[in-house]
């Protein structure tokens, strides 16, 4: 069994590549597990009871709780879940401090190692279980069965350890719950590693499928994945009825921005612009790097009167904001428009707003323009 996990550990650490932090937790904790296990047959070797035997032991417990602590955290983010649980390592800290002072009673750190392994194996379920804010794969579900054949192998020589000490002396008695632990921990620990590889997998994916629908300069939604979501946003305003309003943006004299100060402070301005209409209000807002210095947003359950709010609000952010983290002024044209029945359509929002833009640069810049602005203006 050691040698299995200590060929495990080397796999992981050599054919993940780079990895993002949940990985790395789930590295660190099944080579802590291993490095616990190995102290663990370690102790067997040396005078019971002794000093050195007291060392490894309690290492060994640490190495083993900390481990599923660390791969508690590891799952916890491949779940999607910013907040890590920290049960398990409150669990882990209990575990080791409890083994350590009582020791020199057999029954009391073999129920108590065990039982509280057991308890933290049964947080790490619990958080498997739950709903994950992101969508994850069957890998979820093997760990879960392997775990809870984990537990009831370890709640088993808990239970023996406690209160049939007689029958369970030491941690290499060959009693069938000894046996079936050893298998176990064998099988579970080849499925742990194929679920941590698979979860490894997804959140590749995952990455790959979110930068392939990021502008990587701004952040913001690349035209292709914004126009997809636009038209669900948009179907689901003509169901519900609800208002819906588009913005077309266009940075004014951006070219003379790169001219003048070079690209890198063109994509920093870009990325400005982009953080001001997140900041501004970032509810219900779809935004978009449309194209070049050209940026696109609908905002959900707003009319004309709130996206006019919103353009004021984000022209005074940039007034102040720019020329300080800039050094240079910035400013933009846009069209607004909003959904007008139940035939309308992305398109057909964006060729309005893009006419409006238009407009807008023609009497003069630095202006949006909305039907009604636009006729009060000709008048």
């Amino acid at each position: 069994m050691t040698l299995n996990l200590l060929a495990i550990t080397a796999a992981l650490w050599s054919v993940m590549g780079k990895v993002s932090l949940a990985a790395r937790r789930a590295q660190i904790g099944i080579l802590l597990q291993t490095v616990g296990w190995v102290l663990l047959m370690a102790s067997g070797l040396v005078a019971p009871g002794s000093g050195l035997d007291r060392a490894l032991s309690t290492l060994a417990i640490g190495g083993i709780g900390a481990g599923v602590a660390y791969n508690a955290a590891a799952f916890d983010r491949w779940c999607g879940r910013e907040t890590v649980a920290r049960a398990p390592t409150v669990v882990a800290i209990a575990m080791v401090a409890g083994y350590g002072i009582g020791f020199n009673d057999y029954a009391f750190r073999v129920g108590w190692a065990n039982g509280l392994l057991t308890l933290q194996v049964g947080l790490v379920l619990v958080a498997l279980c739950r709903n994950t804010d992101v969508p994850v794969g069957r890998w979820r579900w093997l760990l879960v069965a392997s775990l809870v054949v984990q537990m009831a192998v370890t709640a088993a020589r808990g239970v023996l350890g406690a209160f049939y000490s007689e029958l369970f002396p030491n941690f290499f008695t060959p009693h069938p719950a000894n046996v079936l632990f050893a298998l176990a921990t064998n099988v579970t620990a080849v499925m742990s590693m194929v679920a941590i590889l698979l979860a490894h997998r997804d959140e590749a994916e995952r990455e790959l499928e979110r930068l392939a629908c990021i502008d990587g300069v701004t952040g913001a939604l690349n035209r292709r994945a914004w126009m997809e979501r636009a038209a669900v946003l948009v179907a689901d305003s003509r169901r519900l009825r609800q208002p819906l309003c588009a913005l077309l943006v266009d940075l004014d004299h951006f070219k003379d921005i790169n001219d003048t100060y070079g690209h890198e402070a063109g994509d920093r301005a870009l990325k400005l612009f982009v953080d001001g209409m997140h900041l501004v209000c970032a509810k219900d807002n779809l935004i978009c790097r449309y194209g070049g210095e050209e940026f696109s947003m609908l905002k959900r359950g707003a009319g004309l009167d709130a996206m006019r709010a919103y353009d004021q609000r984000l022209r005074a952010w940039l007034a102040e904001t720019a020329p300080r983290e800039l050094g240079m002024a910035l400013t933009y044209s846009a069209g607004i428009t909003v959904l007008l029945d139940e035939h309308d359509t992305v398109d057909a929002m964006l060729r309005r707003a893009d006419a409006l833009l238009y407009s807008a640069k023609m009497l003069g810049r630095n202006r949006t323009l909305d039907e009604q602005m636009l006729e009060s203006q000709l008048q």
